[in-house]
């Protein structure tokens, strides 16, 4: 997975951290869950603010 998978990594943070409060999390908690992700390929370097929040908008809709 790159980070322009949202979705995808929306539905894997879903599966793996189900308990986590999506809606009041810090972003350098989001980078670090999104990385650690087994499928995750991408370059840690290459997120920002916007990918983050699109991650967890994707996530939040993932979870309703």
């Amino acid at each position: 997975m790159k980070w322009t998978d949202v979705r995808d990594i929306a539905i894997e943070l879903e599966e793996n951290y189900p308990n986590v409060d999506n809606l009041n999390l810090r972003f350098t908690d989001l980078h670090k869950w999104v990385t650690s992700l087994e499928e995750f390929n991408d370059d840690p370097a290459k997120s920002n603010e916007k990918i983050l929040e699109a991650i967890q908008m994707a996530w939040i809709d993932e979870r309703s």
